[in-house]
């Protein structure tokens, strides 16, 4: 334990004890793994927040931050708490409108973006931002000819820091030990599933407790590497990553871009890896499809010894004793087939694995375990933290034992003591009254507790569905379970009171999908066209069997459609989390829904869709029902 109670408190603990003895971030950069020690980290958070004081920031201010995983995102974060101001992340790849809503909405005075394409963003919606004073940016390129007085360098806010320090010597630290660890440290911006973001306010006390309840599941040390991937305006990075980095000493590693993160993780291979459920997913699929493209020995040899991976992880989840002779099979395996595979794709280093954010299928469950990757799962939501969460005793139909006093409603919903949660919505009291009730949060997901006492997740109360003649089901369930095919990447599951069976719109992963089609000789054009081909749809339609023979009779996927492209954030079909926005899809959707429990089983169709810098384009092609048999 620490006596600490804020995030800048934990930061100068660091520095006094490590100083520049220990790595506390590093960065990979034109091809480098640049290091940060405390010190470092200590230097710039002092001299970006009195920077930061000498442009005008005040104690309770906003600092929003437009960017992807950078230290120079941390930092910015960390010299705005430490100047007693509240710090907001912005997804990078939001669009105008949505950088709009959370800059505006937040009452941020300051924004520091990464580059030229957040920077032309924010100077879009300019006009629409009255209380933005100053754009902060830490990679110049591209920018050069700007001459605009809101923009300012990194670089020079570091620079003003230090001749503040000059004449405020003692300012820094006397701002840190001001901090109140009731204050308010980050405001979170949901997913906005079902409408526009709110803000999630989190004190130091919330994130810290947090931080200590995840080491009760995950007890990491200073040793530790975290691979630092998904973005920083998620709970995940605020909690996972900076928290119990200055809680415990862990190291955070940031990608050079996230496009070579793949890459970056087999060159670091971290120790702590937190992945949502799609991610490993993807993984997976990658493994497989790497499986497949082996030479006919290797192939040979990864089938031979696969099962024996299934056979230690079935008993390892049964609780079940080793025999000697499967502990050699799986020792053999393990040289001959899962390091180097887990070596390939940077995991060799794992000590713990965590998925979140859904249910992991128990196929991936199994098929990570079997590599000897003891993949847990963690619920935890913005609000509230980490609810529940695997320890010992491994279940993949479950997410673990509930913390204590998370209970469940007679309506099945899970419920958060009030103590352990968020302080409330930025500037919505009738969103967080509606939120608490009888001194618990009502998160709105539903669940049981099963004989083992590990909770069991359903879906969101809300998304529930019941067919038309009386059948109930989960659409997320099944859709997990579709995602475990290396030829699917994201699926909506349809049916209600249009129907009476269970439908599917379909996105196939065009990548391995496109392998798979080159080792054929299929030809193909473009997404649309893959999609629709005949053979793909075979494909496709074997993997909804598969899936199916676990699913109740009234469950059974009967029919789907092979969406033309991919679910996309910037077309509000996902969030920028990746959560399928259900009610937006079905109406966006409608006329392939209607489609699909129709009589018909081809048609042309025409449909928009949105360029990432907002442009509108249009597309036409043909689209058919398949059906499962």
């Amino acid at each position: 334990m620490t006596a600490a109670d804020t995030l800048p408190k934990l930061m100068l603990e660091n520095y006094e004890k490590w100083g520049d003895k220990k790595v506390a971030m590093r960065k990979k950069e034109f091809g480098v793994w640049n290091q940060f020690t405390w010190k470092d980290l200590y230097e710039m958070v002092k001299y970006f927040s009195l920077g930061l004081i000498s442009l005008g920031f005040e104690p309770a201010d906003k600092l929003a931050i437009l960017g992807e995983n950078n230290p120079q995102w941390f930092w910015a974060e960390l010299a705005a708490l430490a100047a007693g101001g509240t710090a907001t992340g912005i997804f990078s790849d939001c669009l105008p409108s949505e950088v709009k809503h959370i800059a505006g909405h937040s009452d941020s005075r300051f924004v520091v973006a990464q580059d030229q394409e957040q920077i032309d963003k924010l100077l879009q919606i300019r006009d629409e931002l009255p209380l933005l004073e100053k754009i902060i940016y830490w990679e110049d390129k591209g920018i050069w000819s700007y001459d605009d007085s809101v923009l300012v360098s990194y670089d020079h806010v570091l620079e003003l820091g230090r001749e503040f320090e000059e004449t405020h010597p003692e300012t820094f630290r006397i701002n840190i030990h001001q901090g109140n660890t009731t204050d308010v440290a980050v405001i979170l911006y949901t997913s906005g599933t079902t409408g526009l973001p709110k803000g999630a306010m989190l004190s130091h006390q919330n994130l810290i407790r947090w931080a200590f309840e995840y080491l009760e599941f995950c007890p990491i040390d200073e040793n530790d590497d975290y691979f630092s991937y998904l973005l920083p305006g998620w709970l995940t990075e605020q909690l996972f990553g900076l928290t119990c980095s200055l809680v415990t000493g862990q190291v955070m590693n940031f990608p050079e871009s996230m496009e070579t993160a793949p890459e970056n993780l087999v060159e670091l291979s971290p120790t702590i890896l937190l992945y949502p459920v799609p991610m490993w997913e993807r993984l997976i699929s990658q493994m497989r499809v790497r499986i497949d493209d082996a030479n006919l020995v290797k192939r040979s040899i990864c089938h031979l010894f696969a099962p024996v991976g299934h056979k230690i992880a079935d008993l390892d989840l049964k609780h079940q004793s080793v025999s000697p002779f499967w502990k050699t099979m799986n020792a053999l395996a393990g040289i001959m087939v899962f390091q180097q595979l887990k070596s390939r794709h940077g995991l060799h280093r794992i000590r713990y694995s965590w998925a979140g954010g859904s249910l992991i299928s128990p196929e991936a469950f199994r098929f990570l375990r079997g590599m000897g990757i003891r993949i847990k799962t963690a619920y935890a939501i913005t609000e509230t933290g980490l609810l529940s969460g695997h320890q010992d005793e491994l279940d993949p139909e479950t997410i673990g034992k509930p913390l204590p006093g998370v209970e469940l409603s007679e309506e099945s919903e899970v419920l958060a003591p009030e103590p352990k949660c968020f302080i409330g919505y930025y500037k919505d009291n009738a969103s967080t009254e509606k939120a608490f009730s009888n001194g618990y949060y009502h998160t709105g997901d539903a669940g049981y507790i099963n004989e083992k006492g590990h909770l069991v997740f359903w879906d969101r109360l809300a998304d529930l569905k019941q067919l038309r003649n009386g059948t109930r089901f989960s659409p997320q369930h099944i859709e997990t379970k579709l995602r475990f095919s290396p030829y699917i990447e994201d699926a909506v599951v349809t049916g209600g009171a249009i129907g009476d069976f269970v439908g599917a719109l379909i996105t196939i992963e065009f990548i391995n999908l496109g392998h798979w089609m080159e080792r054929r000789n299929i030809a193909y054009t473009t997404f649309a066209d893959a999609s629709q081909k005949e053979e793909v749809c075979q494909l496709i339609r074997d993997e909804i069997k598969k899936v199916n023979r676990s699913l109740p009779e009234g469950a059974k996927i009967k029919k789907f459609i092979n969406l033309y492209k991919a679910l996309d954030a910037d077309e509000a079909e996902v969030t920028r989390t990746k959560k399928i926005r259900r009610d937006y899809l079905e109406q966006h959707y409608g006329d392939f829904i209607d489609f699909i429990y129709g009589s018909q089983t081809r048609k042309m169709i025409e449909m928009p869709f949105t360029y990432r810098d907002g442009r509108k384009g249009h597309i036409t092609t043909e689209m058919c029902v398949n059906v499962v048999e």
